[in-house]
């Protein structure tokens, strides 16, 4: 893979977070009923950040949890051969019953993933609203999944790769296209 630009680098990955920390806030009138839910990996990490900022705006923590996923997803269902989706991992220790969960993930392309997500949090409970916040949203949906946070729009073709790196994993912040 060949990177073709830098779209976002530190400061404005943080711009964003802090952005989105603000219109959750604003959006949900305060945190009471919210709980941030990030899908594994970097929507975990991106969502710890979210909740760090929302604790010192509102001086109150939010709650959180963590989804993974991985085998959840209907196109690794068809590859591993199992009729019934599988969740790896539910890290929400909360009840969702009329909350207002937000889903946190890096980027939304197709939405198979954030679909799945919410097929996840509906086994938990009947939360009063899914909201979705996103670092990118790069486009080319195949299901009809719209973001209600976006860090930043990036318009790509289908044969280009976002790559999201945050500090946690990837030793720095940024978001990079990249030609396969």
């Amino acid at each position: 893979m060949t990177e073709k630009a830098n779209i976002l680098d530190e400061q404005a990955v943080n711009r964003a977070l802090t952005r989105i920390a603000h219109e959750i806030i604003e959006r949900n009138k305060g945190i009471d009923d919210c709980i941030l839910v990030g899908i594994k990996t970097r929507g975990a990490y991106l969502a710890t950040r979210l909740a760090e900022k929302i604790e010192k705006f509102e001086g109150k923590p939010i709650l959180s949890g963590e989804l993974d996923i991985t085998l959840y997803r209907d196109d690794l269902m068809l590859k591993h051969g199992s009729n019934e989706p599988l969740v790896q991992q539910v890290d929400i220790n909360h009840n969702v019953t009329d909350k207002n969960v937000i889903l946190v993930d890096d980027v939304l392309y197709t939405g198979r993933t954030v679909r799945a997500a919410m097929d996840a949090v509906m086994d938990l409970g009947r939360p009063a609203t899914v909201q979705l916040a996103v670092l990118v949203d790069r486009g080319h949906r195949e299901l009809p999944i719209r973001p209600d946070y976006v860090g930043k729009n990036i318009p790509t073709s289908s044969d280009e790769q976002v790559i999201v790196s945050v500090e946690e994993t990837d030793g720095k912040d940024s978001v990079s296209i990249h030609s396969k």
